[in-house]
């Protein structure tokens, strides 16, 4: 793949949920690299469910902008609590590769433990395992002056170019601009949406 300055990606998030409900919403961020947002996109899940895969492969395939997309970004796996998303299926049915931004480093093991506890176990682990090895990467980013390590998963794409498309897309922090504006806007509509 070759990385164009203006790669249209779509960053997904979480909008922030009380488990006294049964749903919460995911928001997909469309924007060229780290700079012009062409648009956002709603689906509601269930917490703690097994349908953010099939809602994010369903949004994606009906946006308008699908045409245009290269990539879909994550932020993590897990959405709603621990409704798993497989990127490897993701992928696949989507026909564009997955990168998942992870902030800090997570204790799989003790997610592992978790997930033991809960219906539908093989499902979930399942997903986990697809994520595959989860690498780190350096950001230097002058425009902030700060830098740090984030981490990331991939499937079909390479190292190289993953590391290249996240460098890219953090242009106000050390986490892609995708991502920054889906958590930004998931912030927002919990406040609203009760």
């Amino acid at each position: 793949m070759k990385v164009k300055r203006e790669i249209r990606i779509i960053g997904w998030d979480d909008s922030a949920f009380d488990f006294s409900n049964n749903t919460t919403f995911i928001i997909g961020v469309i924007f060229r690299a780290g700079v012009w947002m062409d648009g956002v996109i709603f689906k509601e899940i269930h917490i703690d469910g097994f349908d953010v895969t099939e809602k994010i492969i369903e949004a994606v395939l009906e946006t308008k902008h699908y045409d245009q997309l290269r990539l879909i970004m994550l932020s993590g796996i897990t959405f709603g609590g621990f409704n798993v998303a497989d990127i490897k299926e993701i992928s696949k049915e989507t026909e564009l590769p997955v990168v998942v931004i992870i902030r800090n480093m997570p204790d799989i093991e003790a997610m592992k433990r978790a997930l033991s506890k809960m219906e539908g176990y093989e499902i979930r682990l399942k997903a986990l395992k697809n994520a595959g090895k989860i690498f780190p990467i350096e950001i230097n980013n002058k425009i902030i002056k700060k830098k740090g390590i984030i981490y990331y998963q991939l499937y079909n794409i390479k190292r190289r170019e993953a590391e290249e498309i996240i460098r890219l897309t953090c242009v106000h922090s050390l986490i892609p601009e995708p991502l920054r504006i889906a958590h930004i806007i998931g912030s927002g509509l919990s406040s609203v949406v009760k």
